[in-house]
């Protein structure tokens, strides 16, 4: 696999990337910021998968990942951080990656998450993806979740919305596992019924 991490702290490229090289199967580009990463991307060939450091100079919030993730013209990009304000791997997913890793991560999940995500899986843990409890009683939605919760409204399958938003699948099935969880549904065609209700579709 053909990876490039992007990051501001040298030290930590290179362990990741003296780690990842141990493993046999990876080949491991490192830059130390968002403008090198994007001339790496543009080089070629081809990243099975592109880390950004959340922080690192010219990110400029979730601007830089979606140029990162524009530039890989489909191929998939995630998100690395320490400490990453609350909300940052929802609007990770919602941004379209391929999902978020923290720094704090044993060495072996690392691993196991790069090559999940290189793969065209979504890879957020567990703990993380656990939606924040509403204020106000309602689902907390996100922009994108609402948009997949009409496509299950209007009965399309996780092919076709993937395809009118331009996402993978993969990332389609880790929104409608969210959506299901917010709204207390047993699965989609539940979710569908429960949003049609509240009026969220």
């Amino acid at each position: 696999m053909h990876i490039l991490i992007a990051d501001d702290h040298e030290l930590l490229r290179d362990v990741l990337r003296s780690y990842l090289e141990a493993e046999g199967s990876f080949t491991v580009v490192t830059v130390p910021d968002l403008p090198q990463a994007l001339a790496a991307i543009a080089a070629g060939p081809a990243f099975d998968l592109v880390l950004l450091d959340y922080a690192m100079p010219g990110m400029n919030g979730f601007a830089g990942l979606e140029a990162a993730i524009a530039a890989s013209a489909g191929r998939p990009v995630a998100l690395m951080s320490g400490l990453a304000p609350a909300g940052v791997p929802d609007k990770v997913l919602a941004c379209g990656a391929a999902g978020y890793l923290p720094k704090t991560l044993p060495a072996r999940s690392v691993v196991n998450a790069i090559r999940f995500m290189a793969a065209g899986e979504i890879y957020v843990p567990l703990d993380l993806a656990r939606p924040p409890a509403p204020a106000d009683g309602e689902p907390a939605l996100s922009r994108r979740e609402c948009e997949v919760l009409a496509g299950l409204c209007a009965g399309h399958a996780n092919k076709e919305i993937a395809r009118d938003l331009g996402l993978r699948e993969p990332t389609i099935k880790l929104h409608v596992k969210l959506i299901c969880r917010k709204l207390g549904a047993r699965n989609r065609t539940h979710a569908a019924m429960i949003a049609r209700e509240r009026s969220l579709c």
